[in-house]
């Protein structure tokens, strides 16, 4: 006869893991010093946030660049030689040449023979030569071919290499409504679309001719030190061509021209040839150096709440070990793994409910500061802002979980500290808050290290028509956003594995 061994109905142990959480829960908030410290180091984000910071020279309505189409702060400053165009019609050129000045850093005012990679000439149809208004444009540049940008954040490439004239470039332009389809050939008979676009004009919009040169950027060091000053560049057009019947050519200097050296911008017209000088840019705005700011300045304060909340999050485990009571919690739940998990689940859930309020309020309030002390801040949308805002206190929860981790691998909350401030703060002064590594290195440590995470708070866009210093110390992350905040939650994950073997291997 076979028996069957008694099977209790009820579940193994006391202890479920609802229970577990209860139970790691009621531990916390029963330690009134760590309740009080949770509170401070979302208070620590808020006070940094609203202390009076950097300071400026500017207010909203003297430091705002033009607003584009997109709502973005733009550069739109070039010579413009123009006529205008009521409804549908195009436009035909042949460019011959670009040439162009660069400073000699090291003599003042004086300038060299040198063309910038993204110097511009071509042609474009715009709804007006107010700065920031919506455009499509066709160009020969620098050192990047043709190309076919509209709206300032648009880009696409037609023809590759140099203008010159054993080698011109033709460009079309093309409007029918708002739609505009730009061409390029480089022999007036074979042409190929290069892209269309849409933009809001009016019936009656500009259209012409244009040059324009950014800034000369010189990097040293690997991009290390980076000094520079403003370009000039010089096209030449030829076989200009309308739909409609010429009228009267006029020459604008839209946007001040950048501040031209020497007050070089203007036109000249002799035998059907167009010669333009400009300076200055057609694209977004981006940061590089200056006293501008981001919403992430807001949140200087979350390295000083981190460290509370670490220290916190450490000390939740290691007390354990310190007071012996970790023998009565094992006694009591054996599944050791679980009893880690619900740690892990208590401390990320506090830490992220003091990051979100805190970073809440940092970034909603801290942005009045800044601009009320003078300072520019690079606008972002609400849901950019919601990113950082949630993003920040999933970095301080997950960095609370990696020092639950190593507090259990190390047993000691000190040494746990000094783990997390090592493979997190460090990194991050070294490359960002106080950059003394050069790029290369400097991007690496945040792809590697957990302080990747703090991608998420990043605002900018690298546009790639646009020549910058785009490094972190800028405000530009080598890693997107969220796979910035996945590198530590990976780094988490590997602690907490860890953890959970040592937990089982080792006598409490």
């Amino acid at each position: 006869m076979t028996v069957t061994p008694y099977q209790s109905r009820l579940r193994e142990g006391p202890y479920g893991f609802a229970d577990l959480l209860h139970a790691e829960w009621t531990k916390f908030r029963t330690v009134r010093g760590w309740i009080i410290a949770v509170i401070v180091g979302g208070l620590a984000i808020v006070a940094l946030a609203l202390a009076p910071g950097q300071q400026g020279s500017c207010n909203v309505s003297s430091c705002t660049a033009p607003v584009g189409p997109g709502g973005e702060e733009v550069s739109d400053s070039f010579y413009f030689v123009h006529q205008p165009l009521s409804g549908n019609g195009s436009i035909t050129v042949r460019v011959t040449s670009l040439t162009g000045e660069i400073p000699v850093l090291t003599q003042g005012a004086a300038m060299r023979a040198g063309l910038v990679p993204w110097a511009k000439a071509g042609i474009i149809i715009k709804a007006s030569t107010s700065p920031g208004s919506a455009y499509a444009a066709m160009m020969v540049t620098g050192s990047h071919g043709v190309r076919m940008q509209d709206d300032f954040t648009q880009d696409m490439p037609g023809l590759p290499g140099a203008v010159s004239a054993t080698s011109p470039r033709w460009l079309r332009l093309t409007r029918s409504g708002d739609t505009i389809t730009g061409y390029d050939s480089a022999d007036g008979t074979h042409w190929a679309q290069v892209g269309t676009a849409l933009a809001s004009l009016p019936q009656v919009a500009q259209v012409g001719l244009f040059t324009t040169s950014p800034g000369y950027l010189q990097t040293s060091l690997g991009e290390a030190s980076v000094s520079g000053g403003p370009s000039v560049a010089t096209g030449v057009f030829d076989h200009v061509g309308l739909s409609w019947p010429s009228g009267a050519w006029a020459g604008d200097n839209v946007g001040g021209g950048g501040g031209s050296p020497g007050g070089t911008a203007g036109s000249s017209q002799a035998a059907g040839t167009f010669t333009i000088t400009g300076a200055g840019d057609i694209a977004p705005v981006v940061a590089g150096g200056g006293g501008d700011v981001t919403i992430a300045q807001t949140l200087v304060g979350t390295f000083a709440g981190l460290i509370v909340l670490v220290v916190v999050a450490a000390m939740f485990m290691t007390a354990e070990y310190r007071r012996r009571l970790i023998l009565v919690t094992l006694t009591a739940a054996p599944r050791r793994g679980r009893v880690l998990a619900a740690k892990a689940v208590i401390i990320g859930t506090v830490t992220f409910a003091a990051g979100l309020v805190s970073a809440a309020i940092a970034v909603v309030l801290g942005q009045r500061v800044l601009r009320g002390n003078g300072a520019y801040v690079y606008p972002a949308s609400a849901l950019t802002q919601v990113r950082v805002i949630v993003g920040t206190a999933a970095v301080l929860a997950v960095a609370a979980v990696l020092a639950v981790a190593i507090g259990t691998i190390l047993r000691r909350g000190s040494g746990a500290v000094a783990v997390v401030v090592v493979v997190i703060v460090l990194p991050y002064l070294l490359t960002v808050a106080a950059p003394i590594l050069p790029p290369g290195p400097a991007d690496w440590l945040l792809r590697l290290t957990p302080a990747a995470g703090f991608a998420i708070q990043q605002t900018l866009i690298q546009y790639p028509q646009v020549t910058n210093t785009y490094t972190a110390a800028y405000g530009y992350y080598p890693l997107p956003s969220w796979a910035g905040l996945a590198v530590l939650c990976a780094w988490a994950a590997l602690a907490l594995s860890l953890a959970v073997f040592l937990l089982r291997r080792r006598d409490a």
